[in-house]
């Protein structure tokens, strides 16, 4: 079989975008020496083999295609690792759909842990992101099915469909709160950025993924943010699973005007790079104070531009421990198939690896847990969609309406912090009317802590 293809991949799971670089190997390459041992135990794969084709009891299930698929996807599941493994045809497509950045889903970033599938994060303006789901929160279920002991790319492909088909997710958030929630499918499109200035001087630049695309589009906003003369800067990297390697660089290079950017080492001495700043590409002037924020929902190739960022000492970072995704898959195509396999640890400035470790803030803030009580109460305002009845009496609702709901949620036995109805209230009259706004100053704590740290 001929490797025909060779993705760079450094997001998450199944949703990162990827870079196609064409190549081929020579036989040998393919082939090489290997030592006595392999040899052996190549020998005997192929006795079990074809002992399997010969005397199986069911005929239809010997097929080769099926041994074969069966035997590389256990390779892969020895190496322990959830961004390496086997690629059929199917997933394959899938990827290939994700790589031109449209396809039918629900708009979720994705990762295999022990106790099922994590929520990296919802992408914005998405059907996931709409009904409710929250970074961490964990996929038990999909369409009543057990996932706790599925594969990432089995997963993704039952939440992927048709637009306008709907698919039910049980979802368990914190230790306790288990809910159903049914998600209609859209045609997503993956966003880049949005900006906007707040009053102060303050520009406001949030990355949500690093597409080919991006570098043009905060190259755009940081112009903007000189043209109405800003003063400071919040990049806001929250909930950004990751994206092209090149992209993040060439967003680095924008910040920092010398030095290494990021740097990936491997076994492989190719894969052995450091990317390094030029001070011709560097857009933010020095004098400007740059506030990054992050959560756990930040992971890869956003976690490069944090740690970067501050490893330079040209940002301050806020909130709390990012993801900790610091490896570098590359996808091979075989035939109509392929893998996907790490082949690298990408590091920051300062030699630092954030591989299932994280990059803390300079600063930590987080939002507030719910009790256990608050956690039940709401199960019940979410299961009995009690805000989205609410608003739909009432799209534009008033202080009077709104302390008046809450006073009856209360006298319900449904008893929630009145700040966090209040946030409920408006995420969903912005979902209703179909107008996110771009920042949140009102009820986001960790934008205000850092519009607070420039005064």
């Amino acid at each position: 079989m001929k490797l025909k293809e060779r993705t760079i991949w450094i997001g998450i799971t199944a949703f990162s975008l990827a870079i196609i670089i064409l190549l081929s190997f020579s036989p040998g390459v393919l082939a090489g020496e290997r030592d006595a041992e392999s040899q052996t135990l190549l020998e005997l794969f192929y006795e079990i083999f074809y002992f399997i084709q010969d005397n199986y009891v069911d005929e239809k299930k010997v097929e080769s295609n099926n041994l074969i698929e069966g035997a590389l996807k256990g390779m892969f599941e020895a190496l322990d690792d959830p961004y390496s493994t086997y690629l059929t045809s199917g997933d394959m497509r899938s990827m290939n759909d994700t790589t031109t950045g449209r396809f039918g889903g629900v708009g979720l970033i994705i990762s295999k842990v022990e106790k099922g599938v994590q929520v990296v994060s919802p992408i914005e303006d998405t059907p996931a992101y709409k009904v409710g789901i929250s970074a961490g929160d964990l996929i038990i279920a999909v369409e009543g099915a057990s996932v706790v002991d599925s594969t990432i790319d089995e997963v993704v492909n039952v939440l992927r469909g048709e637009p306008d088909t709907a698919v039910e997710v049980t979802i368990q958030r914190g230790k306790r709160l288990t809910f159903n929630v049914t998600i209609i499918r859209a045609l997503i499109e993956v966003p880049t950025v949005k900006q906007a200035l707040i009053p102060g001087g303050i520009g406001y630049l949030r990355i949500i993924q690093f597409t080919p695309l991006t570098p043009f589009r905060v190259k755009e906003a940081l112009e903007f943010f000189e043209e109405n003369q800003y003063q400071r800067l919040i990049v806001d990297l929250r909930s950004n699973p990751g994206g092209l390697l090149d992209s993040v660089v060439k967003i680095g290079d924008m910040f920092i005007s010398r030095g290494p950017i990021v740097s990936t080492r491997s076994r492989v001495m190719s894969e052995n790079q450091v990317f390094s700043a030029s001070r011709k590409a560097t857009i933010v002037d020095r004098d400007i104070p740059v506030v990054v924020l992050i959560d756990r929902g930040s992971a890869s190739a956003s976690e490069i531009l944090a740690g970067a960022l501050k490893d330079t000492k040209r940002a301050t970072l806020l909130g709390e421990k990012s993801y900790g995704k610091g490896s570098v898959q590359q996808i091979r195509r075989i035939g109509d198939g392929g893998f996907k396999l790490t082949m690298s640890r990408y590091y920051s400035p300062s030699g630092a690896t954030i591989d299932k470790v994280g990059i803390m803030p300079d600063k930590e803030i987080k939002e507030p847990e719910l009790t256990e009580e608050e956690e039940e109460s709401f199960s019940r305002l979410f299961n009995e969609e009690l805000v989205k009845d609410f608003v739909n009496r009432d799209n534009q609702p008033g202080e009077r309406a709104i302390a008046s709901f809450i006073e009856e949620l209360k006298s319900a036995d449904i008893d929630l912090p009145d700040r966090y109805v209040r946030r409920l209230i408006r995420i969903e009259v912005n979902r209703t009317n179909n107008n996110p706004p771009v920042y949140d100053l009102e009820y986001d704590l960790v934008l205000r802590e850092a519009v607070q740290m420039f005064k």
